[in-house]
């Protein structure tokens, strides 16, 4: 449905896009992962053709995207991180005059105003103000002002930003029953458990390069980290630590406020050789977790960043 081919970007020196590849299927939520700076705007923008870029190739619905190709962009719906909507328009409003901007026929266009407002769950603030609305609430209507036309392929630029839970949960639901119902989804975020689970397939991009592709379970697949053992309340020397950074199938250890939390490879008895060593010293601890990889665990290790880096 999406194909980006050698994608290059530069703002004089500074390369955003170094020859980006990606390609996205029909009827999968594509994850965009990447560090402040990796370029997930910049490639967006030129997805959208709102950039223009030095050199590549950018394919939507098998037809190249160019500024004035209408009969692609009126099939794609947008949810930026930063709310779009009139203040002065009322909620059946705002969702009216978005999709105005595809649909001409009235008929039509009441009809999909209204199931958008009930996929919303916006019903009983149709004729409130955006300014009268929570925060969880008037990100609901930037969904809706986005999807109403019912597009085939809908870009969400972190949708659930400053969102409570029980909006933050209505979102991602909403989001996967829009996928249900036929709609292509690419989704960025820097909530790693968003991402997790909603997410079909995955990429993470730095420096303007896609550096790993997949679905989660083979992301996990592609890092050294099979296993992160934390055990709180443990006081530790120096010696100590090393002799744990010793230990078979330790790669990484790190302590800091008497918890100590030790990245092992994919290995048998991980926690059961740590905690053995930990009562042959005779070394009191408190609570432990054991967890299996995270996609922040793919992301540290892939990139050597945070994502909020």
């Amino acid at each position: 449905m999406v194909e980006i081919k050698n994608l290059v970007k530069r703002y004089g020196n500074l390369v955003a896009l170094d020859h980006l590849n990606l390609q996205v299927q029909e009827g999968e939520i594509f994850g965009l992962l990447g560090p402040n700076g990796s370029g997930k705007t910049t490639a967006i923008n030129c997805m959208l053709a709102l950039l223009a870029f030095d050199r590549g190739d950018i394919h939507i619905f098998g037809e190249e995207m160019s500024p004035d190709n209408y009969h692609v962009k009126k099939q794609i719906g947008i949810v930026l991180q930063n709310v779009a909507v009139f203040d002065e328009l009322t909620v059946y409003e705002n969702i009216d005059y978005f999709c105005g901007l595809y649909v001409k026929d009235k008929e039509q266009r009441k009809r999909l105003v209204e199931e958008a407002v009930a996929f919303v769950g916006l019903e009983d603030f149709q004729k409130k103000r955006p300014g009268k609305l929570s925060g969880g609430l008037l990100r609901r209507l930037n969904i809706a002002c986005g999807i109403a036309h019912k597009p085939r392929l809908i870009i969400m630029d972190e949708p659930t930003v400053a969102v409570d839970p029980q909006s933050r949960n209505k979102i991602l639901e909403g989001i996967q029953e829009l996928n249900r119902q036929g709609s292509t989804i690419i989704y960025t975020s820097h909530y790693m458990e968003e991402v997790e689970q909603i997410c079909t397939r995955i990429a993470i991009l730095d420096h303007g390069r896609s550096i790993a592709v997949g679905t989660k379970e083979e992301l996990k697949m592609m890092i050294k980290t099979g296993e992160t053992i934390t055990i709180e309340a443990v006081a530790l020397t120096e010696e100590q630590i090393q002799m744990i950074q010793g230990l078979p199938h330790v790669f990484a250890v790190e302590y800091e406020e008497q918890i100590l939390t030790v990245r092992c490879t994919k290995a048998k008895h991980n926690l059961i050789r740590i905690l053995n060593y930990l009562q042959e010293q005779e070394i009191l601890f408190g609570r432990v977790f054991s967890e299996l990889p995270t996609l922040n665990d793919v992301f540290l290790e892939i990139t050597g960043k945070q994502l909020r880096d």
